[in-house]
């Protein structure tokens, strides 16, 4: 009995210790890193974030999500990092740099003018989908999904190529914490969210 005792004295601690590690991961934070320039100058490659599961996903919030089955090159179990641009029923369009949702020019004060022009190009939801072949051939974000942009418009692969996110594949929305990154990086990741 003593044995069992002493057994079950460090094997309860372990247990609640992983219980605790798992409910946290699945329904509070989870630390993820970045792979790839997409998100430059706002997020750099291998940058460590903060991923915040019950927030709600709004307009300009960067959100993390499982890639695999929205991007035909996405192998599983790869997660991308973009800015929803794109809620459900939005009207959205490209031209000369700008991005316009619902025919009003956002706010891009994230990215630098180059990097507005450097990439974008001119384009409507459904020219996109003409042009790249997708089910859907709407010019409106359809119900339940997100379209989505990095912020390095020249060199991301995002929602440009193969259309929209699923709601059910987003795993949360990024925060950069308080000891990372300068602060116009926080403010262009953690504040622009409308």
């Amino acid at each position: 009995m003593k044995i069992l005792r002493n057994i079950l004295s460090w094997v309860v601690p372990i247990v609640v210790a992983v219980a605790l590690v798992l409910l946290v991961r699945t329904y509070g934070v989870e630390v993820v890193k970045v792979s790839g320039g997409s998100m430059e100058p706002n997020l750099a490659d291998t940058e460590r974030m903060i991923v915040v599961k019950p927030l709600s996903v709004k307009r300009l919030s960067v959100i993390v999500f499982d890639a695999y089955g929205e991007d035909p090159n996405a192998a599983k179990n790869t997660n991308y990092v973009k800015r929803v641009i794109g809620m459900p029923g939005d009207k959205v369009a490209s031209k000369n740099g700008y991005i316009y949702v619902n025919n009003r020019k956002i706010n891009q004060s994230f990215i630098s003018k180059s990097e507005r022009t450097t990439g974008t190009g001119n384009w409507t939801l459904s020219s996109l989908a003409k042009e790249h072949n997708w089910a859907y051939k709407g010019n409106a974000v359809p119900k339940g999904h997100y379209f989505v942009l990095g912020d390095h418009r020249s060199i991301s692969e995002d929602g440009r190529a193969w259309g929209y996110v699923d709601a059910d594949k987003i795993m949360g929305v990024v925060k950069v914490p308080f000891w990372q990154g300068t602060k116009e990086h926080r403010v262009n990741v953690n504040g622009m969210a409308s």
